[in-house]
């Protein structure tokens, strides 16, 4: 009689067991690929998010008058550069609205500017008030820089409290603001100058800065000396917004001085 080969039931439960095993590892490694692939991303992701919010607020700073900056807890108030100049005449009666400069090589737009002339040892306040002599004029309502010297006007009669070094004149725009609240570092413009360090929330116009923070964002500020430059340190916790990894950014930033 002919017998007929094949596999015995012992043979296929063994196949059937060794199949589901390399199957098991299969779909395990392409899981964990799988997830690696997607942390990796999202370290990348967070490490690039940390580099253009630190790169904004350095190139904010940057751009900042050395002496006017202001740390409270988590945030951070400067008033912006718009231009500088030397000039060779402050304001006289009996009008006190003129200065008489030499000729910028950027003209700023009018609106919200003003001039500076900043003496060391005059407190940080004076520049986000209106006083009157005080080292910052009123509004400036025109600006004629084809003459030679070019001929600042101010909206009103001001009057300079003291004279700087090296004659050296600034435009300023209004405040700005970095605070945080929450989890959010938002970017505070257009609210009025006040010689008490505003917190949030603030009046005007805020934008998100950066989001998914990690406890508190940390302002250091070392004030400027005849010597060198003023510093702020910043730093900042980004977390996972799936996981509990996060990535910390540390900042210095150099504010040039000129007396």
């Amino acid at each position: 009689m002919r017998r007929h080969a094949g596999f015995t039931l012992v043979e296929l439960i063994i196949v059937i067991i060794l199949l589901g095993i390399v199957a098991t590892i299969s779909v395990q490694f392409v899981a964990l690929s799988t997830s690696g692939a997607i942390d990796v991303g999202a370290r990348q992701q967070r490490a690039l998010q940390g580099v253009v919010i630190s790169e904004q607020i350095t190139r904010e700073l940057r751009g900042a008058f050395p002496l006017s900056v202001r740390t409270s807890g988590s945030c951070i108030e400067w008033i912006p550069i718009a231009a500088g100049t030397s000039y060779t005449e402050l304001t006289k009666g009996p009008d006190f609205d003129r200065i008489s400069v030499a000729p910028l090589s950027n003209v700023p737009a009018i609106g919200g500017i003003r001039a500076v002339v900043y003496g060391y040892g005059t407190p940080v306040s004076s520049l986000y008030g209106d006083s009157d002599p005080g080292p910052v004029s009123s509004e400036i309502s025109a600006m004629d820089n084809g003459s030679s010297p070019a001929v600042i006007t101010l909206s009103e009669s001001h009057r300079f409290s003291r004279q700087s070094p090296e004659k050296r004149l600034f435009i300023v725009s209004e405040p700005v603001s970095l605070c945080q609240s929450g989890r959010f570092l938002y970017r505070y413009s257009g609210y009025a100058r006040d010689p008490s360090q505003p917190a949030p929330p603030i009046d005007g116009i805020s934008e998100v800065m950066a989001a998914n923070l990690q406890g508190n964002v940390d302002f250091q500020f070392t004030p400027a000396t005849f010597r060198r430059a003023a510093v702020v340190q910043f730093t900042f916790t980004l977390e996972d917004r799936q996981g509990d990894e996060t990535t910390t950014v540390s900042q210095e930033v150099q504010i040039r001085n000129v007396p």
